[in-house]
This record gives structure tokens, sequence and C-alpha cells, in this order.
């Protein structure tokens, strides 16, 4: 068997050593060789915040238990009535378990990631066997390989927004590893039944792709809304159609799909992925070169990133030229039919997605700049209305419309968050997470904290009354009762920015890890706060609400050791560090603040736990997992 060109240790036996010593608990000197170590015993009564954190995690577990016993049965199918469409698809079957796999990163118990691959694995399997009979694509199965047959990305991005964090939990799972590469593979050009990427062009050829390629004609309102259906009397729609025409009639102008649209930037997240578990740079090549386009295009439209490209790669090239054309575009209005309303939809703000996880990759400035400017230049194009400032959020054939109060912001939050400068700050500076940081808002931990624990009982209490049969709900309609409620925790805890539903990856400046029980997440009875960011800095509190047990705790900076320590301080002592981790252990019932200095996206992001990125003493290679940018 030949060995690696850069090793003479063979590639099969670096994976089963890798995976024996990954199974063996660290005796304490080889958990402390290479690692700053931090031993805190002052005692702390455990503050209010930290008693919240706990009691949310616990709590939402329990929920999230009782949701999967009500919507799911043994085999992990979601008890509804299976459609396929963008009012009601196989994205909403999936999307009641959003916030699971985050959960479970963050503490929660080993039961929410069960729960949530046993349904990841039955929903794959409910929604192969479910054929359209009139939606032609979709006859044979809605999906394909595993994956969506093909839809846009505003519906993939959601039915994906728990697939893409699950390799927090477990990157080690064999299935998620092969379904993460052929995923990405869709859009490499790995498959011949996909040709969704055109790389002469550097575009995603439709604004509907997915397993069996680009829907290359015109969409109709059949292949958007579904089959046919009854509705009255047996179902809730939740965009609000009383009945079968209302559904056909809401996707009456959903027609110009043909061609690259931003929201199809959120692919990109499938190859971050891929990259993440294997660190073949095949895929950040991919990803650099299909945000670059984008880059280049959004330039050279005046700083507006277009809304269609046209198959020969032109802007505007499959609407007439018109840079803001195609559904879900700058100009895409459409009429309501229950009411005659005017409603504006859009989906370009999906495109930062693809801008930050190319600067992810890369720390280049360049991305998250084009898009703040682009904020900027929109909003430019304010006017007074009736005395007041107004702002534009659309663009079509006579100019700038749809004007509100608010300026137009989609993506600044994420924006800042990766920048941390304060120019991109001020956009958000009202944001109360924000405001928090800067040492404004002292409040804001204890008041989300309850605010989250409302959401649980609010959402138990909800799905125990609710009256819907298997034949009467479709998957859309649990959502509402998802007790999973991640946003405040990921905040306080982490010091980022929750994925939501939209596929993102993770973003946040810390990450915990639970060395005693291998897996991911704080130990029992810690809790975290982290009160201050900067672009280098962050100060986080932890502290032992176990009043008996001592904890330790592995302390990782970024969600997937993108950033390299610098400095570690703790009760007046600054050392110097390396690496991406370190070791807290904290005496029963103590606690402490800590202030950690970064380089920025300076690190090998992985998706690997800390101790399984040890390079061997045998091999001149480190790991794939471990492959420099």
């Amino acid at each position: 068997m030949p060995t690696d060109s850069n090793t003479s240790v063979r590639p099969w036996a670096r994976i089963a050593i890798a995976v024996i010593l990954a199974t063996i608990p660290l005796a304490a000197e080889e958990r402390d060789a290479g690692r700053v170590i931090l031993d805190i015993a002052t005692p702390r009564a455990p503050p209010e915040w930290a008693l919240l954190e706990r009691e949310l995690l616990d709590v939402s577990a329990r929920a999230c238990e009782e949701f999967y016993e009500r919507y799911f049965d043994e085999r992990g199918f979601l008890l509804c009535v299976e459609r396929w469409g963008g009012d009601d698809g196989p994205d909403d079957a999936i999307e009641n378990c959003r916030g699971w796999p985050i959960l479970h990163a963050l503490g929660a118990s080993d039961r929410v990631l069960e729960l949530y691959k046993k349904a990841w694995e039955g929903h794959l399997r409910q929604y192969t066997l479910a054929k359209t009979r009139e939606v032609p694509f979709a006859r044979d199965g809605m999906y394909y390989k595993e994956f969506p047959v093909m839809m846009d990305w505003l519906h993939n991005g959601e039915g994906l927004s728990v697939f893409n964090v699950q390799g927090l939990s477990d990157p080690d799972d064999r299935l998620f590893r092969q379904r993460v590469e052929r995923f990405a593979g869709f859009y490499l050009g790995n498959d011949p039944h996909a040709p969704n990427y055109d790389p002469k062009h550097r575009i995603i050829r439709s604004l509907f792709n997915g397993s069996r390629g680009p829907l290359l004609r015109k969409a109709t309102a059949l292949d958007w809304a579904g089959d046919r259906i009854e509705v009255e009397g047996r179902f809730h729609l939740l965009h609000g159609e009383r009945n079968y025409a209302e559904m056909l009639a809401h996707f009456k102008d959903y027609n110009d799909i043909v061609g690259d649209h931003p929201s199809n930037l959120s692919a990109t997240t499938l190859s971050l992925n891929a990259y993440l578990l294997t660190g073949d740079k095949k895929y950040r090549r991919w990803i650099l070169e299909y945000v670059d386009a984008w880059v280049e295009r959004t330039k050279r439209n005046d700083g507006i990133i277009p809304s269609n490209i046209g198959l020969d790669g032109t802007i505007g090239g499959a609407t007439d030229g018109k840079w803001y054309g195609g559904v879900y575009g700058w100009g895409f209005s459409v009429t309501v039919p229950q009411d005659g309303s005017i409603a504006h939809r859009t989906t370009v703000g999906l495109g930062v997605i693809g801008f930050l996880n190319a600067h992810f990759l890369t720390g280049d400035a360049k991305y998250l700049d084009v898009w703040g400017e682009m904020i900027d230049r929109v909003n430019e194009n304010g006017k007074l209305i009736d005395g007041e400032r107004h702002y534009p959020h659309k663009y079509g054939d006579e100019g700038w419309y749809a004007w509100s109060k608010s300026r137009w912001n989609q993506g600044a939050r994420d924006i800042w968050y990766a920048s941390m400068s304060p120019k991109d700050r001020e956009r958000v500076a009202t944001d109360p997470w924000v405001r928090f940081l800067v040492g404004e808002n002292p409040e804001y931990p204890v008041r989300s904290l309850h605010g989250a624990l409302e959401h649980v009982r609010r959402s138990v209490a909800g799905l125990r009354a609710d009256r819907t049969t298997p034949d009467t709900r479709l998957a859309d309609e649990p959502m509402s009762f998802n007790p999973a409620s991640t946003a405040a925790l990921v905040e306080l805890m982490l010091g980022g920015v929750d994925p939501g539903n939209q596929g993102h990856i993770l973003r946040s400046r810390l990450r915990y890890f639970d060395p005693e029980r291998r897996r991911a997440g704080l130990p029992p009875g810690v809790a975290s706060l982290v009160t201050k960011l900067d672009a280098t800095r962050a100060k986080v509190t932890l502290v032992n609400v176990d009043q008996i047990e001592s904890r330790i705790v592995v302390v990782q900076a970024g969600a997937y050791a993108e950033h390299r320590l610098r400095s570690i301080t703790h009760a007046g002592e600054t050392r110097r560090a390396d690496g991406s981790s370190f070791e807290v252990r904290l005496a029963p019932g103590s606690g402490a603040e800590i202030d950690i200095e970064i380089d920025p996206f300076t690190g090998h992001p992985t998706m690997a736990f800390p101790w399984s990125t040890m390079a061997f003493p045998w091999s001149t290679m480190a790991f794939p997992w471990s492959r420099p940018r």
C-alpha cells in the first residue's frame, strides 16, 4: 500500500492511531503538556446569570424530548402530511429541530443530540420516499442523494441550518462526513447529475439548484406551490392562503429564476464545512473563486450587489439587462392574493453568508468592506418624507422605492461581529447585546435569559394545547412550538452570533469542551459570560455553580479554532499563550474573570476537538484537519 508522500506513516495507520488515542482519557500530565492551565479556587456565590444559564440548558433539553415525543415517530419521521414547495416542504420538516445541535454544543444533555440525529436520519428517508404527482422534478422523490432535488437557498438554507452545525458536537460521525463532502460536491462539479456550477463564468446557474442540478427554464407557480391540496377546514397555512388557488396565486410571478442570485452564496457553507472536516484546499479554493466573482460584480455595479447574473456571466443577463431583476431580486414586489396588497420580497441579504465565509477563511477585510459599503450606499439614497428621513429597501424600473424610517441594514450585525471595527459598530449601535458589550446595558444577560426561559415555557404550553393530528398538520406547523432558544446563550456564553435558520456556521469568539466526558460544551454546573469583545480581546467569567464537585474546562479561541491565542490574564498575572486552546480547573463553587488576547483568523480552522489535533512525533505531517490554510 502506498504511503503519503509527506510521511512514512501509512494513511490508514495514522487514522487508526488517531481514532484509538481519541478514545483514551488523557492523564493529567499529558493534558498539561504544552498547554496553559489556570487553576481557579476563589470562592464565588453563583451569580443570577450563571444559575439561569444552567437552568436554561437543562430545561431546554427536557422540553426538546417532549417536543420529539409529540411530533416524531420511532423512525424519526415527522408526523405530518409531506409536501413539496415554498409554502411547506422538506426544509420545514427538519427545521423543527433548529437549535438542537447548538444546545448540545453548549453543554446540554447528550439526549438532545441523539434525538436531533434520529430526526435528521428520519427526515432524509421520509422525504426521499415522498414524491410529487404534478411537480415534474420531484416525482422520483423530494430528496435525491439525501439532498433537495432543486430549490432556492432561502429554503435550502433553512433545511440545512441544523446539519451545518452538527459537526460542532460529532465531527467524526461517519455519515455526517460522507454527506458533507457529497453535498459540497454538488457545487464543485463532482457529480454529473448536479451541474450547478459553471467554472468558466463562476456562477451557479439558477436560483433553483440542488442534487439534480439547476432548473434552466422559467419556474411556474406549481413548481413553487407544490401539488394541489385540500386547505380550507383542514390545514393552517403560515402564508395566510385560504385555498390552493391562493397558494398558486402567491407564486404566480415567481418565474425568473435562470441565472445566478446572491442567495446562492449560502451554498458556500457546504464547502466550508467540508474544508473544516478534511482540510482539502479544493473546498477553500472554490469558496474564494465564487465569492471573489461576486465581489467583482458588486464593484462593477456601483457598489450594489446585482440580483441576477445571466448564464453568459453578465450582470442582468437573464433579466433583460436589469441588475435588479429576477425572483427575490432588488425589484421583486408581488401582489398578496388574500387582500391585494403589495409585498416586497428579496433574499439578496443572504449573500452576506458567502462574504463572511470568505473572510473566515482569509481574514481579509475586503469581504466585509464591500458589504458594509453597500449598506451605506443604499442608505445614501434616503430622502425626506413628511419631514422625516426615509430609506429605500428596493430598486426597480423607476429607481429606489419601498421607503422606510429604518435603514437598510441586512448583514450589518454580522459584518460588525466579524470586523469589530468602530465604523461597522455604528450601524448596530442600538443593538441590546452590542450595548452590553460596551458597558451600556448591564441588565442584558439576566433579562435575555429570562426571555429565553419564557420561550421554553410558552413553547411547551403550546405543544400541549395543540389539537392537530398528523393528517391535519403540515411540516411547518410544529415550528412555533420548538423549545430550543439559543440566541441568548450563544451571545452570552460564547461571545458569538447564533447561526439562525439561514445557513450560517457558528461564529463565536470562544467555545468550550469537557475533557472528562470527551465531548463539546461546558461541563455540568459550569456557566460562562463574555462581557467584553474587541478585535483582539475577550473577557469571560467562568463560574462553577456546583458547590461539591470540581470541573475542568477546555477553552478554545473561535468556534473552529480559527483564532490563535496570544496571552491569557487572570488575577493580575499575564501568561503568554500559543495554539488555540487552554485549560481551566475550577474548584467547587469557584469563579473568576479571564482576559484573553488573540490573533484573529490566524489559526487552522477545524471541527476537530482540541485533543484530536495533536501531531505525532513519528510523522512530519499533521493530520488533515490541522493542515495550514
